[in-house]
């Protein structure tokens, strides 16, 4: 095999008011031909800003990066427009923005074919290929806003992968499935870049997606930090020798901030200084809230065409609880939400906040009972990307007629809950998903409503920010009493939670944990 990715010593920093926020450090990675490599890492690592860079997208600030031959830091338009068209494969973990909402999912996925002049009839043929090797086939004429969060996820890599690309690049492909389906789309996408001879850079926090790699690589801190092949485990020593320990690894070792280096026959051992042995306890980040309320779907159903997403559901949600909706990708949790938020009606049945009807009220009246009642946190996270990531909570406060002042104070310390205090400043496009997600909650933190809705809110979280994340949120139910309901297919998230309803099949059963 020959290397189909060289990427050397890249270096990225996005500037912000506090200074230059580095999103890598001299990372350096290769990628052989046909090799299928997962690269893992915390949210805030530096994945993503790799994928935008490989994409062609963003330009780091030192480095270089070669792929099948091309200097992608130094193409010219055209070049990277070829490039993108003849050779890459892009699965963005933004993938609703992919998706343009007045074509349907045939048409999406029959997109980038049409655009290489493939003719109309052999488009749409592999298009629907495409669409049934990942179950989607009755779904050909539906329209993204028709598709539930998973099933968009599912249509966004087939667009990726109808081509057949030399390399696909994909960001957590498997963030809004459910455990089965993740591992059906997994399955899938190892099959076809087995199949078509591909090489495929996969960024993900599911540990299930090691299961179909050649290589795992980790990213901490902007650089690569270890490598396992196979049963070969390693450590990556760094250019000046700098080596990055896995926190696990010190935490066992009782290390904390200070290291003994000791030599020996051929080996190199760091032991805990005197002293200096184990971490601070960390104390958790609490939050103010409202005493919620009762949300109740009373026989809810919906319809989009011929398509049932509920079918008389009937569910009750209760302040100072953590509800978590769960069930497969498509089988209506997003629907539910949507209902319960006052963001879509029922036609069928009713919702009720309290003693207040909100499915009966018309749109004004349903958005002026968000303001006041219910905080919202959809699968896209809705921020506005030109905006730093206070700007964007602090916005959020003055619709809800905040007074300034106070507004400022509220987004600073949400900020600081979900661990972004430090890139408060930065403009959410600069950020990762994972990091637009916890600017989101902040968001939803700092309403302080007796109601909070989040969909998926941890789909593109690290195991420890979800746990974090998940503390948070059943704190905040549980010390001041706010009613919490989150649709998730996350079991970390599942496990924090007081009350389970699970959707099967646009029907529910309502089952207390």
């Amino acid at each position: 095999m020959s290397g189909l990715v060289e990427a050397r010593e890249l270096f990225a920093v996005y500037p912000s008011r506090a200074g230059g926020v580095a999103a890598l450090q001299g990372l350096t990675l290769s990628v052989e031909e046909e090799e299928i490599c997962v690269v893992l890492g915390p949210s805030g690592s530096g994945k993503t800003t790799f994928m935008r860079v490989l994409a062609g997208v963003a330009k780091p600030s030192a480095g270089s990066l070669v792929v099948a031959g091309l200097d992608v830091l130094n193409a010219s338009p055209r070049e990277l427009g070829r490039y993108r068209r003849d050779v890459l494969g892009y699965a963005d973990q933004h993938y609703w923005r992919a998706l343009e909402s007045e074509l349907t999912a045939e048409e999406l996925v029959a997109l980038p074919l049409t655009l290489a002049a493939v003719p109309r009839g052999e488009a749409a043929r592999r298009a629907r290929e495409r669409l049934e090797r990942v179950g989607l086939l009755e779904r050909a004429d539906a329209l993204p806003r028709e598709l539930s969060g998973g099933e968009q996820q599912r249509i966004g890599l087939c667009a990726a992968l109808v081509h057949r690309p030399k390399l696909l690049i994909a960001d957590e492909p498997t963030g809004d499935l459910d455990a089965e389906s993740a591992r059906e789309v997994l399955g899938l996408l190892s099959e076809l870049v087995v199949e078509h001879r591909s090489s495929a850079i996969l960024v993900s926090h599911d540990p299930a997606s090691t299961g179909i790699a050649d290589r795992v690589v980790h990213i901490r801190d902007g650089r690569v930090s270890e490598e396992r092949s196979g049963e070969l485990e390693t450590a990556v020593v760094g250019a000046g020798g700098w080596l990055r320990i896995p926190e696990e690894a010190l935490g066992a070792a009782g290390i904390h901030d200070r290291a003994r280096i000791v030599l020996g026959d051929g080996s190199v051992s760091l032991q805990p200084v005197d002293g200096r042995v184990g971490r601070p306890a960390a104390g958790r980040a609490r939050l103010a809230g409202s005493r919620g309320e009762v949300l109740e779907a009373r026989r809810v159903s919906r319809r989009y065409g011929t398509q049932v997403a509920l079918d008389g559901v009937d569910a009750v949600f209760l302040p100072g609880q953590l509800s978590v909706v769960v069930g497969p990708s498509g089988s209506g949790k997003s629907t539910l939400l949507a209902l319960l938020s006052g963001l879509d009606v029922p036609d069928e049945g009713e919702v009720l906040l309290g003693g207040t009807a909100v499915s009966t009220q018309d749109r004004a009246g349903r958005a002026a009972l968000r303001r006041q009642c219910i905080a919202v946190v959809g699968q896209a996270p809705g921020l506005s990307g030109f905006l730093s990531a206070r700007e964007n909570v602090e916005l959020g406060l003055a619709l809800r007629l905040t007074e300034p002042a106070e507004g400022r104070e509220r987004a600073a310390d949400a900020l600081a809950a979900v661990g972004l205090a430090a890139h408060a400043e930065r403009r959410v496009d600069l950020l990762s998903a994972g990091q637009c997600e916890r600017v989101a909650l902040a968001r939803v933190f700092a309403a302080c409503t007796p109601v909070v809705v989040a969909d998926e809110p941890t789909s593109r979280l690290d195991a420890s920010t979800t746990i974090e994340i998940g503390a948070l949120l059943a704190d905040l139910a549980h010390d001041t009493g706010t009613t919490v309901v989150c649709a998730t297919h996350d079991p970390l998230l599942i496990g924090l939670a007081d009350r389970e309803l699970r959707l099967r099949d646009a029907t529910s059963v309502a089952s207390p944990s």
